[in-house]
């Protein structure tokens, strides 16, 4: 009989920094909480997947994620477990910028990254080679741990966007087309040896939740 696990990867709720205009970028320096509407999102996701079955929940430790993830959770009776490695990309000193006020303070590490974020990070920072790596180790061995069990993993945009582009048979340096809305549920599924994405930031469930 062949073993079906499965991880349903989900980005956290939006905070304020996701939903200012522009959206201002947010790594692992700053710890903000959710905002109203990324309580609303988690609040749907939780209802939506009420009915899916979990037997674990991990969660990077920042505080973003642990709210989405402890929402989501609860239904299921189980508690969110905190994995370091799932923490967001250390964005360095484009921490609280946004893309506009980036390029026009710091054009050359600007188009540098926007070229190639696999090896050129953000500066002072990480890299999305970095991030990848990380989150491989992190998330490999739960396929081991939790061997025909359906697991929730809540985590950030970079760092699962990198991850997913792997399983997608893409390198880090083209995760930037792998994009995840607020709560978005991506779900990847390991049968023997053999890691497919099932499905791709569905975020349908969100439908109608206003700002």
């Amino acid at each position: 009989m062949r073993t079906r696990t499965v991880l349903y990867l989900l980005r956290h709720g939006a905070t304020e920094a996701n939903l200012a205009t522009p959206a201002r970028l947010q790594g692992q320096r700053q710890n903000p909480p959710l905002a109203p509407l990324g309580v609303r999102q988690a609040e749907a996701t939780r209802d939506f997947l009420a009915v899916r079955p979990f037997d674990h929940c991990y969660s990077s430790p920042l505080l973003r994620a642990v709210q989405t993830a402890t929402l989501i959770a609860a239904p299921h009776g189980v508690t969110p477990e905190p994995l370091p490695g799932l923490i967001e990309c250390d964005v360095g000193l484009w921490e609280g910028l946004d893309w506009g006020t980036i390029r026009s303070r710091d054009p050359e590490h600007y188009h540098r990254f926007m070229a190639n974020p696999a090896e050129h990070g953000y500066p002072g920072g990480e890299s999305f080679a970095d991030a990848h790596r990380r989150a491989v180790e992190t998330l490999e061995p739960l396929w081991e741990v939790h061997p025909g069990q359906t697991l929730l993993v809540v985590g950030h945009h970079i760092v699962t966007r990198t991850y997913l582009a792997g399983v997608l048979g893409l390198g880090p340096d083209q995760a930037r087309r792998v994009i995840l809305g607020n709560c978005g549920i991506s779900i990847v599924v390991r049968e023997e040896d053999k890691t497919t994405v099932a499905t791709l930031n569905a975020a349908f469930h969100l439908q109608g939740i206003a700002a």
